[in-house]
């Protein structure tokens, strides 16, 4: 009689307990799938900026992209090369910039390193002509760099299309005269296949025209200095890097 209740007692506990494994399983994978719902969207160029929804940063215009899918502010390829000790930017290799065949707002054949870089210090955005929402801005910040950088003929500006099929010669001629862009000021475009090698060796290729990012790239070519900085920091900012890479500090 006690042996048939131990065993009773035993699978009355079995049963007890299956309810309750299998509603834990349950619970677990509710859990799991609501975490793949739960999205998490963020602005590579300000990852304070998260969303649970796609859509644009209110700062800068970029899309908002998947947070376990980071994207860190393009830099040059050189910038896989470690530090120093003494914590300064790892040399710009001038030799990684191909020598592609581009067009200038003037429609004047160009190679991009010899002769919009070599032996210059020079600030490179990225840009193009049909875009409304980050672009113009970073084109008036760039033309107030321009008027704070006055006459040097060794400091030169240059903005690259991100969309070199739509803008022609033509059209950023006309977009650089809505910024009164003056001399030393390069706006280029060029065969996409070309425009996008350039891109890629700039560390600012994109899939899409509108995430193009909203950087300053700053190159001393003479001693292989460079930095970035955000394409929308104050004018006198932007000024005063450039002349700090221009004195190679």
């Amino acid at each position: 009689m006690i042996r048939i209740f131990v065993v009773a007692l035993i699978f009355g506990l079995l049963f007890a307990a299956a309810p309750a494994s299998k509603s834990g399983v349950a619970n677990a994978q509710n859990r799991q799938k609501t975490q793949r719902k739960a999205k998490s969207y963020s602005c590579p160029m300000h990852p304070d900026i998260t969303s649970t929804k796609t859509g644009r940063c209110p700062k800068c215009g970029m899309n908002l992209r998947l947070a376990k899918d980071p994207v860190e502010p393009a830099a040059p390829a050189a910038s896989d090369v470690p530090n120093n000790d003494k914590g300064e930017p790892p040399p710009f290799l001038s030799s990684r910039i191909p020598d592609v065949k581009v067009s200038d707002q003037n429609g004047n054949q160009l190679n991009f390193y010899s002769d919009l870089v070599k032996g210059k210090t020079v600030a490179i955005n990225f840009i193009f002509t049909t875009c409304t929402a980050i672009c113009p801005p970073l084109t008036a910040t760039f033309r107030k760099v321009q008027q704070g950088l006055g006459e040097h003929a060794n400091k030169q500006l240059i903005s690259i299309s991100v969309d070199p099929t739509t803008d022609t010669p033509e059209r950023l001629h006309d977009f650089a005269a809505k910024f009164k862009a003056g001399p030393g000021w390069t706006f280029v475009t060029g065969d996409k296949a070309e425009i996008d090698s350039l891109l890629r060796a700039l560390g600012a290729a994109v899939a899409s025209r509108n995430d193009h990012t909203p950087m300053i790239l700053i190159v001393n070519d003479v001693t292989g200095y460079w930095t970035r900085i955000y394409g929308l920091s104050p004018p006198a900012t932007v000024v005063k890097v450039i002349g700090e890479a221009a004195a190679g500090k």
